[in-house]
């Protein structure tokens, strides 16, 4: 009986044991497996999405247009029928009653494919915008992605992006930031346009597809968009972070334009 008890004892001893570094391993797996999603995806999507920059840069080659006198150089030229309204269209850009796209405008990218660069001062993103919202084409990557059924940059309607907010480079972290006057600016090949932030709407559903039509407003809250065409961008992310529950979105509208 004695040797019995002990022999139970040893054995659940050692069940103890193997039990605790079963309990550490799955521990070190875990706590790797947060490393790599945290800190090595971001890097790897950061390094990837500034090589991407650098090539359209490259490509495009210098700005072939300097700032007319008196303006900054990164500050672009106020245009439209009133500099004053947000919504004024820019030169040469289409309008709902019809008109000519500003230069730029008739962009056709394939899918996938990196064709802009979209730079949020206040938070500090400069990252590639691609065509399609594909998580390991185009998100995966730390780009910006454009939901393809939308317009594209300068044109009349909905400019409308989707980007990770946390995990392979989350270039919208912290897009909650943004305030009303603050400066979305969207470069070409040929064209620099400066959006502006008009407002922002903290979370919505998933499936809320009225904040990225043509004229953008909640099908959710139908409190929050707008009610007439206008040059309109849309920026998306998930909300709460660390989770894909909810969408926040950020709405802006063209302020000017310049040649690139």
């Amino acid at each position: 009986m004695v040797q019995g008890g002990r022999a139970r004892r040893a054995w659940a001893a050692r069940g103890l044991w193997a039990g605790a570094e079963l309990a550490v391993t799955v521990g070190l797996l875990v706590l790797l497996l947060v490393a790599h999603q945290l800190w090595w995806t971001n890097r790897e999507a950061r390094a990837e999405a500034g090589r991407t920059v650098d090539s359209l840069e490259e490509a495009w080659g210098p700005s072939r247009v300097p700032a007319p006198s008196g303006t900054a150089p990164d500050e672009p030229v106020a245009v439209g029928d009133d500099p004053g309204d947000p919504g004024a269209p820019a030169t040469g850009a289409p309008h709902p009653s019809g008109g000519h796209a500003a230069p730029g405008t008739h962009i056709t990218p394939q899918g996938d494919q990196a064709y802009a660069v979209i730079r949020i001062p206040r938070i500090g993103v400069t990252a590639p915008v691609a065509q399609g919202i594909s998580k390991a084409g185009v998100l995966d990557k730390g780009y910006v992605g454009h939901y393809a059924q939308s317009a594209q940059p300068g044109q009349a309607g909905n400019f409308a992006l989707a980007g990770h907010r946390n995990t392979h480079g989350e270039p919208f972290r912290y897009i909650n930031e943004l305030r009303a006057g603050d400066q979305v600016i969207v470069e070409t090949r040929d064209t620099v346009f400066t959006y502006v932030v008009d407002s922002v709407l903290p979370q919505t559903s998933a499936h809320d597809s009225g904040t990225i039509a043509a004229v953008p407003r909640s099908d959710v809250k139908p409190s929050y968009g707008y009610s007439t065409p206008g040059h309109y961008i849309t920026l998306t992310t998930c909300t709460p972070e660390f989770t894909s529950t909810y969408r926040l979105v950020v709405w802006g509208k063209l302020r000017a334009s310049r040649p690139r």
